[in-house]
């Protein structure tokens, strides 16, 4: 099956919570970096998802906002340090590359934000992406 999704990481189920409705699913990922998805329980079931599944995170570039130094006070959950690979820009949208431990991901962003956060190739960032904003798949 083909995805337009730029980031799968791939990683092993940690822990599964399940709720009446959603469930959270804790991942290692391949670098060692944790991520946490909250996704329906009938998701968890219909992928057939235990601790030690291995799976692929998939998250869509636009889910992925760029800080440029800590980030605290936040509720969200997942918060991946990496480096700025390279920035495409168009007229009003950027697309931002990062390497993290283990991967890399892309971020669809603003061309005011890469210009406000002064966002070039070899500079840290912290990718922050809601638990709500990831989903599995298996294997």
């Amino acid at each position: 099956m083909a995805l337009s999704i730029r980031n799968q990481l791939p990683g092993t189920v940690t822990a599964i919570t399940p709720g009446e409705v959603m469930a959270t699913v804790a991942v290692r990922l391949g670098g060692g970096q944790d991520i946490t998805a909250a996704i329906t329980v009938d998701a968890v079931r219909d992928l057939g998802l235990t601790e030690g599944s291995a799976v692929r995170a998939l998250v869509k570039s636009t889910e992925v906002a760029l800080a440029t130094g800590s980030v605290d006070g936040l509720s969200i959950r997942n918060k991946l340090r990496g480096t700025v690979l390279g920035v495409g820009t168009g007229g009003a949208m950027a697309s931002v590359k990062v390497g993290v431990e283990g991967g890399e991901l892309t971020s669809a962003i603003t061309r005011d934000a890469v210009d406000d956060l002064g966002l070039a190739p070899g500079a840290p960032v912290v990718a922050l992406i809601k638990a709500t904003e990831v989903s599995l798949a298996a294997g």
